[in-house]
């Protein structure tokens, strides 16, 4: 072989592009929502689990999450969950709730549920029934938390987050089973243990074969950040079931709440897309007027008969007012909602979903990649941050055994904790959603009778107290 041929094979080899190897981790978190950070930060906070290789990948911008704790937004979020104080009490057990911004955060101590076609109600309460958070605030506080535990670190600190990334394909290792992520920046990753805990269109359940079973409840959610007319002087949710879907308003701090509202498809659109005045009037009309009168308005609507409508839906309301002493309205019926933030109407479709199992060889999924609810009863994001404590638990308990942490053996405990628990409670609002969607007379008595007989049996009252807050 001539020296020029050699020299030019060589001119080839290293002008070629590399092959590089994938990078090796222990865990490999697949979405930086909630489930994903606190998962993070529970595994790096852990005296035992916090010498694992981890790396977390989400698919947007973090830049709002990161900007958070110094510069949050003058106004209020319209991603808002309702925190029960078991999901609190962990964040504090991780150090997270020490960074979240206090003042952005309502208690509340009471719920108040009403029958939209009769009188009934149901009043829940005891203190700090559940916490309002902003998405914003409680992934600011986990990412403060994860820097800070770095910031602690005395050598490597063996987490890499990457936003703005996602997965493009997932493969097996053919040697040792491993999942193999390819990554949009062309990155690859080798993990010992994958974690979905990438929403409901998970990647990572597609891959590892899992079924999830559920349903489209043909209902959207419409969300939105609203102005009250004073801060209430206390702190109560307010429910209302309506034929269309349960409205409901939860308290922000001071004069703010933010609004829930189960609507048909049709509906949410409507409601998405008239003005700000029109809006808050059905807001507000749809806590006091009888059904008739909301589906006359959205006729109206529909038929792009809307001039006067505003005016119409206050008299309406006013008139249904009289009917009440000042002391009743302010038993009966939520604070006056006087204006919508901007941009903050969104919808989101509901539906039921239940993965078959939470757990395969190297893989696991937690939150709504293995489960998603109505959000009737405000459970979905305390389910998944239920499914990251045990999770962890079951890592921490295979790392003392000497086990491989993605091992099924494992990684089932936490499965088989989690899965009758979120099972339960998916069908209970399941039912609750089917139960008031009957319009027919009897059905209204016998779910009224009902009701109101849950509201005078204190045992019962408590137990759905101890389900609803996690105590």
């Amino acid at each position: 072989m001539s020296l020029i041929f050699r020299r030019a094979l060589a001119y080839a080899v290293d002008s070629a592009p590399k092959s590089f190897e994938p990078k090796v981790v222990d865990v490999l978190v697949v979405g930086g929502g909630p489930a994903g950070l606190t998962l993070a930060a529970g595994l790096k906070n852990s005296p035992i689990a916090r010498e694992l290789k981890i790396s977390l990948i989400e698919g947007f911008n973090l830049q709002p999450v990161k900007d958070f704790h110094n510069n949050p937004p003058d106004q209020f979020s319209n991603r808002v969950v309702s925190l029960t104080p078991q999901s609190i009490e962990y964040l504090q057990k991780i150090g997270s709730w020490n960074h979240i911004k206090e003042e952005r955060v309502q208690p509340y101590d009471e719920i108040i549920v009403t029958e939209g076609i009769s009188d009934a109600r149901l009043n829940l309460d005891t203190p700090e029934l559940a916490t309002m958070v902003e998405n914003l605030n409680l992934q600011s506080s986990l990412y403060q938390r994860i820097k800070e535990l770095e910031s602690q670190s005395e050598d490597n600190f063996g987490l890499d987050i990457l936003d703005n990334t996602k997965v493009t394909i997932i493969e097996k290792d053919p040697i040792n089973n491993w999942p193999i992520v390819h990554l949009s920046n062309g990155e690859k990753i080798k993990t010992r243990l994958l974690v979905g805990a990438d929403g409901f269109n998970s990647p990572v359940r597609k891959f590892s074969g899992i079924e999830s079973r559920g349903w489209f409840y043909n209902r959207f959610g419409v969300v939105g950040t609203l102005k009250l007319e004073y801060a209430p002087y206390r702190s109560i949710g307010w429910q209302r079931f309506l034929p269309t879907g349960p409205i409901a308003l939860l308290p922000l701090p001071n004069d703010n709440a933010t609004l829930v509202w189960s609507q048909t498809i049709e509906n949410s659109e409507l409601l998405t897309q008239i003005g700000d005045d029109l809006f808050v009037e059905l807001v507000n009309a749809g806590f006091i007027l009888e059904d008739i009168e909301m589906r006359y308005y959205y006729r109206k609507i529909k038929a792009g008969e809307t001039k006067g409508l505003t005016d119409d839906i206050k008299w309406r309301v006013s008139i249904a007012s009289k009917k009440y002493t000042e002391d009743e309205l302010d038993e009966k019926f939520p604070v006056k909602v006087i204006s919508v933030n901007e941009k903050s109407r969104a919808r989101f479709p509901l539906r039921l979903s239940h993965a078959d199992s939470y757990v395969s060889d190297r893989i696991a999924l937690v939150g709504d990649a293995a489960h998603t609810t109505h959000p009737l009863a405000g459970q979905g994001l305390n389910m998944g941050q239920g499914d990251v404590q045990q999770l962890v638990k079951a890592i921490e308990i295979g790392l003392q055994r000497g086990l491989d942490i993605g091992n099924t053996l494992v990684l089932e405990p936490y499965w088989a904790n989690r899965y009758p628990e979120n099972h339960m409670l998916l069908g209970v609002v399941d039912k609750l959603h089917k139960l008031y969607s009957f319009t027919s007379e009897p059905m209204v008595q016998l779910r009224s009778f009902g009701l109101n007989a849950l509201n005078q049996i204190s045992f019962i009252k408590n137990f759905m107290v101890k389900t609803i807050s996690g105590k």
